[in-house]
């Protein structure tokens, strides 16, 4: 277990880490390109501007970290829990997650087009001004998440769990919705569905 510790610009391309906790680590313009991570768990750690391009992450969380201006695309989550970090600046395409926790996760201005994010959990994340076009989110959960002003022509929304989230917040030009969403947003803009 690492605390504290700061391994700023470090050189870790291609490592493999497995069952290792870091705790408020600084990980500032590290090269981490490539890196393997097995069911790791980083809390409250400064990733800002680090190389993450190619990393493969099974089982990981990322707890509260920053992840600001970090390169990460062409990255892999598999059963991944990312609450509560924030991806500032962050370029995340493209991306593969399955089965992964983005819950409370800040998004704001993040481009995800065309991504599949179908079944990831995003309860509560900000997803504010964040480009989804385009993006299959078929059975996400996005329970009040925050979609205000987010682009999302094309994006395939059939399944998502949508309670709490203001449907005015946002343009539905070219939205695909199922009925109940559908009622949802009847109701936001003031109408009386009956059964």
């Amino acid at each position: 277990m690492l605390e504290d510790v700061d391994l700023a610009r470090v050189d870790w391309w291609g490592a493999e880490l497995t069952e290792v906790t870091f705790t408020r680590c600084r990980f500032d313009d590290a090269d981490l390109t490539e890196v393997v991570t097995r069911r790791c768990v980083f809390t409250e750690c400064v990733l800002t501007g680090a190389r993450m391009a190619g990393t493969r992450h099974t089982g990981t969380a990322f707890l509260s970290c920053r992840f600001d201006r970090a390169r990460l695309f062409d990255a892999a989550w598999e059963g991944c829990k990312l609450t509560g970090s924030h991806f500032l600046g962050a370029t995340l395409r493209p991306l593969s997650t399955t089965d992964s926790d983005w819950s409370w996760t800040s998004l704001r201005g993040v481009d995800l087009s065309g991504s599949d994010l179908s079944g990831q959990r995003f309860a509560e994340a900000d997803l504010t001004d964040a480009d989804l076009r385009e993006c299959d989110l078929t059975g996400a959960d996005l329970t009040r998440a925050n979609l205000q002003g987010a682009k999302l022509r094309g994006t395939d929304l059939r399944g998502a769990v949508t309670d709490g989230v203001n449907w005015r917040g946002f343009a539905l030009a070219g939205v695909r919705l199922d009925l109940a969403q559908s009622v949802q947003v009847a109701r936001a803009h003031g109408a009386l569905v009956t059964d």
